[in-house]
């Protein structure tokens, strides 16, 4: 049998560099006070030695661990068939990567979950949490506050009324979901549906919010028959779909409050024969692209860049940690712009 082989140690990076366990402890910790030319003896010895510092000594002495949650509200059946958590978590995983931090995934199936997550976080083992999909009625922002735990949440605060200091990033769902009808209007539509996402979540309020302002300036007033609520999933926009065919048959367009959604319109659309965009035009929200481009026909739709907003969601809650807290002055929000992209659809 082989002999094991021995970890490299701070003591053995020390003798290599030539220099003391506590500058290489300094050097490898991040600390300042040390001069460049031992600074890069110490980083030379600790490639050659191929040294990894042990995590938990690191955080004794740095406090951190270098390690961020990323907590998403929803079920896994949602989270690992939906792109846009896809997108979100590839954001985020590369800035942490840049960053030399860990991701660690917390899923809440239902409620049950929410306090083994807040004993999680309050535990001590990640510096900070990264939060979205959250629901208005959802407890989980009130129990990571009590773990007081760092939070950057992605989507506006809607829960309990909303907080002014919590720290945020999100897309313009209001102006993108104005843009989008603007458009349909322009094309001589006359009979815009909308079909919305859950309206406990602030984007689907938002985009209705959206829907509502453009129709009330242009028609006076909507037709409320010409709304479905909806699940911002493929099965729920052939549901909302069909029901709103048979609702209102002179439908000539819809606004679907995101890509998946528009996904099961067209497919009932297809089925009841309506011709896309001659009889029915269609725009949805997201431009997630496994999605929109593979459409038949492919589809015009609002694009907010959900991989810019996980990395974003990231240097805010990193800048955080590394301030000690928010700087005075800072910005709580940070509301991204989003941008038409017209196919074939509309």
């Amino acid at each position: 049998m082989s002999e094991a082989v021995s970890r490299p140690t701070l003591e053995a990076v020390a003798a290599r560099a030539g220099v003391s366990r506590a500058t290489v402890s300094r050097v490898v910790n991040g600390g300042d006070g040390v001069r460049e030319p031992l600074v890069e003896r110490v980083r030379r010895a600790v490639e050659e030695l191929g040294y990894v510092p042990n995590q938990a000594a690191r955080s004794l002495v740095t406090r951190r661990h270098d390690a961020v949650a990323v907590v998403i509200a929803e079920p896994e059946t949602r989270i690992f068939t939906d792109p846009f958590f896809a997108l979100q978590l590839r954001g985020i995983s590369k800035e942490l990567t840049a960053q030399d931090s860990q991701l660690v995934l917390l899923l809440t199936e239902g409620r049950d979950d929410h306090a083994r997550v807040a004993r999680y976080l309050a535990g001590g083992h990640v510096d900070g949490a990264l939060v979205f999909s959250l629901h208005l009625d959802d407890p989980l922002p009130g129990l990571i506050e009590g773990a007081g735990v760092p939070t950057v949440f992605g989507g506006r605060p809607g829960w309990g009324g909303g907080s002014n200091t919590a720290l945020y990033v999100d897309s313009d769902n209001r102006g993108g979901a104005e843009d989008a009808v603007r458009h349909l209007v322009g094309l001589g539509r006359t009979r815009i549906a909308h079909i919305t996402g859950p309206l406990d979540q602030t984007s689907a309020a938002d985009r209705l919010q959206g829907y509502l302002d453009v129709m009330g300036e242009v028609m006076g007033e909507s037709d409320p028959r010409l709304v479905v609520a909806s699940d911002f999933t493929p099965a729920g926009g052939e549901r909302a779909m069909g029901e709103l065919l048979d609702r209102c048959p002179d439908v000539d367009a819809v606004f679907a409050a995101n890509d998946l959604t528009a996904l099961g319109a067209l497919r009932v659309l297809r089925e009841r024969g309506r011709r896309v965009p001659e009889d029915v035009a269609v725009i949805g929200f997201d431009d997630v692209l496994p999605v929109a481009e593979q459409t038949e026909p492919p589809l015009t739709t609002v694009r907010q860049d959900i991989e810019e907003m996980g990395r974003l969601m990231t240097r805010l809650l990193l800048s955080t940690l590394t301030r000690g807290g928010p700087a005075v002055g800072a910005p709580a929000a940070v509301v991204l712009p989003t941008t038409l992209v017209r196919r074939a659809t509309a």
